[in-house]
């Protein structure tokens, strides 16, 4: 026995042991403890506070700032991203923060983001009113030019002031218009003007059911697409003229130019005008393409500024938003003015965790001490696992399931082996093994490079189990050899089977798997139930094994049928007794793995806890309920393993069937053509078919098999992982 326990303890087959501790924190250094802590990343804090709202907590408008500068740097983020440059500083690490300089900073480069960008966009808005307005020109020109024998209002042309101001006075040339008479209601007149192309059909329509048909219209589509400020792409427009008569038609046309966001431009009839005002156009769009050059390097160089500090800056926003976070879940003493915080770590973190606090009181030029000490408690303690790249995978595919209880048999252990060995008694095939491989290999060989991407949620999901896919391919190349199977081509490797069956009733055989119970009053009959119940009972004949095998099953039976009571009665009075020798003279110790986790009230935690009473019926029932679920299911999962046959044969025949059907009949052609055609549709069946749908059927069953009929004989699952304050967890958050 003394060896036994000096044995080193599996460090995946239960979770780590851990402890309830509580810390006391002089306000002077409780935010750079927090912060200490977080570099750690071993401390899981309790919320003390959970009966305050987000506003009613001590550090709150710290909270409103860090999410304040959180905005700021995501337009920041937003307005570098638009301008098509990027930030190429890594985050440093930086404990102490000097918060108010940096939102003073924040707040400096916001204003002046914004006044360049509201220069910018009306600099924007005049330079595409006066490419409008020539384009205008040149087009409701020629319509003019053309139809001379018309004769056109003098009022109608453009007034001699128009360019006598500066561009900037000019803005609007549709107020302009507005603004120019008509002595001649009578005769017939025109509005020229520029429209987004889309709109341009119902535009027409809606004019002439306005006018009743009393108008002209003229259509040409713009040489050159416009930018639009808003949305910041170029937009194809169409220039338009518009012939009509009186003024009240020309009151409607304006209104519904307005409605549709049709700006509409004075042309004048004169030639000799119309070449004027469009060389004083060219030449203040001359002026303004400086312009906005100048505006845009002077904005880039701003934004390439921020852009070297900008990742430090949200990487160092973030940790202090975390940090007075972690703050608010602390209890505050008035009396004392100290922070009073629990939480869980682990037994070994222990140490750490202290050398911290010592840290974070010596760098705070503290006077008093942060007290750090272990508490006992009745709760069960959340789950940590450690886990590395290898296992990683498999402990998610079990935590998708439900994560264990503390100290509870973690099944990763064997779904580490049993997992990729299921799968590839479905896919068993040495040519599709070998094809998977390759894509686990090109996966591993390039892990540094693709951890620094940013993958897409597939290939993300694909390397994130690259180890799974890995052990998938070796075992899949293994069933296959054994399958004699390789592209649907066998190859009769081992020769034939050197097991004779002697009579038919042999081939009916039933395997059962290894189960772990942390309860042994219903863990032993369990497995006797389980081992006992299935094997033939008839007359053996022949196929007996050895002598009194017969009288052996019967006992078998008899011994899984009584089973069944030992599996309901005992467990309900244990935990009984337990209970009344927990909370009536014994001892409060840390449960482990419980069925009844119940709460004490400890005089020094800053929480009350209260005990619940034992209530004999509900576990009764539910222990019931559990050994029936246990009986049917002994039976019905067994035979769910079935599936295993069903999916192989599947997967043999359709690759036989692409295997014959395409590239054997293709082959049978004298003619290379269709040769190639077959090899090609081979390959992608192959691919898209076997090596996509078929392991995604067999990854699914094998995670049916595992989360049902495995892990359902012991597993409870119900438990809560380890969540630690951490920065790293922050930065793997943001990530995703």
């Amino acid at each position: 026995m003394e060896l036994l326990k000096n044995l080193p303890q599996m460090d995946m087959m239960r979770s780590e042991k851990m402890t309830s501790v509580q810390l006391i924190i002089p306000v002077e250094s409780a935010h750079r403890a927090i912060s200490y802590l977080g570099e750690l990343g071993l401390l899981q804090f309790r919320d003390l506070n959970a009966d305050k709202s987000p506003f009613q907590r001590i550090f709150v408008n710290q909270v409103k700032r860090c999410a304040e500068m959180s905005r700021k740097l995501r337009f920041f983020k937003d307005q570098i991203h638009k301008a098509g440059l990027s930030s190429s500083s890594l985050p440093t690490i930086q404990p102490d923060i000097d918060l108010e300089r940096l939102e003073i900073q924040l707040a400096n480069y916001e204003h002046e983001l914004l006044e360049m960008n509201a220069n910018s966009d009306q600099l924007q808005q005049t330079y595409n009113e006066l490419l409008e307005f020539k384009m205008v020109l040149q087009k409701a020109g020629g319509f003019l030019v053309s139809s001379k024998s018309h004769e056109v209002m003098e009022e109608r042309e453009l007034d001699e002031n128009v360019f006598s101001h500066d561009y900037q006075d000019s803005v609007s040339f549709l107020d302009q218009e507005m603004q120019s008479g008509s002595s001649n209601p009578s005769g017939l007149r025109f509005i020229s003007g520029i429209i987004v192309k889309s709109k341009m059909l119902l535009f027409e329509r809606t004019l002439f059911r306005a006018t009743r048909g009393n108008m002209f219209f003229n259509q040409a589509d713009a040489d050159e697409p416009i930018l639009d400020p808003v949305s910041t792409e170029m937009v194809e427009k169409t220039i338009f003229v518009v012939y009509f008569s009186g003024e009240h038609s020309r009151t409607k046309i304006l209104k519904i130019c307005e409605a549709f966001d049709a700006n509409c431009y004075p042309v004048p009839e004169d030639l000799t005008k119309q070449r004027q005002i469009t060389e004083e156009i060219l030449s203040r769009l001359l002026d303004l393409e400086t312009t906005l050059d100048a505006g845009i390097r002077h904005r880039n160089a701003a934004l390439h500024s921020i852009g070297l500090h900008l990742l430090t800056w949200m990487t160092m926003v973030k940790r202090e938003k975390a940090v007075f976070d972690t703050l608010n879940m602390l209890d505050f003493d008035v009396t004392k003015k100290c922070l009073v915080g629990e939480g869980w770590c682990p037994i070994f973190a222990k140490s750490q965790i202290q050398d911290a606090l010592q840290r974070a009181t010596y760098d705070s030029n503290s006077q008093v001490g942060i007290i750090f000490h272990v508490m006992e408690a009745v709760e069960s303690p959340p789950t940590y696992i450690r886990t590395n790249q290898f296992t990683y995978a498999y402990q998610e595919i079990i935590d998708a399931y439900g994560v264990a209880k503390y100290q509870e048999a973690n099944p990763t252990v064997f779904t580490v082996i049993t997992f990729p060995f299921l799968f590839a008694v479905m896919f068993g095939d040495w040519g599709h093994g070998i094809c998977l491989l390759f894509g686990a290999l090109f996966l591993i060989t390039h892990e540094t490079k693709l951890t620094s991407q940013k993958l897409g949620s597939f290939m993300e999901m694909l390397f994130g189990g690259r180890y799974v896919l890995l052990l998938m391919s070796i075992f899949s190349i293994y069933c296959g050899l054994i399958y004699n199977e390789f592209f649907s081509v066998p190859f009769h490797i081992f020769g034939a089977s050197a097991y004779k069956c002697r009579d038919t009733s042999c081939s009916d055989a039933y395997t059962t798997g290894l189960i772990k119970y942390g309860d042994t009053y219903q863990f032993i009959p369990q497995m006797i139930f389980l081992n006992s119940l299935f094997g033939p009972f008839d007359d053996l004949g022949e196929n007996e094994l050895f002598w009194g095998q017969k009288l052996l099953q019967i006992m078998l039976l008899v011994s899984a049928i009584v089973a069944v009571p030992w599996m309901l009665f005992p467990k309900p009075f244990i935990l009984q007794k337990l209970h009344f020798k927990r909370f009536h003279g014994g001892s409060y110790n840390i449960l482990e793995a419980s069925e009844t986790d119940m709460e004490d009230h400890e005089p020094d935690s800053a929480r009350r806890h209260h005990v619940e009473e034992f209530n004999f019926s509900e576990v009764f029932v539910h222990q019931m309920i559990h050994s029936i679920e246990f009986v049917l299911g002994s039976v019905s999962n067994t035979a769910s393993y079935l599936r295993l046959w069903a999916l192989s044969l599947a997967h043999s025949e359709l690759s036989t069937v692409f295997y014959e059907k395409i590239l054997l009949l293709a082959w049978g052609y004298d003619n290379v053509i269709i040769r190639m055609v077959g090899i090609v549709v081979f390959a992608f069946a192959t691919g898209f078919i076997l090596l996509m749908m078929e392991t995604l059927s067999a990854f699914l069953h094998a995670l049916r098999l595992h989360w049902v009929e495995f892990q359902n004989k012991f597993y409870s699952g119900d438990g809560f992982k380890f969540k630690p304050f951490s920065f790293a967890g922050i930065a793997d958050a943001d990530d995703r």
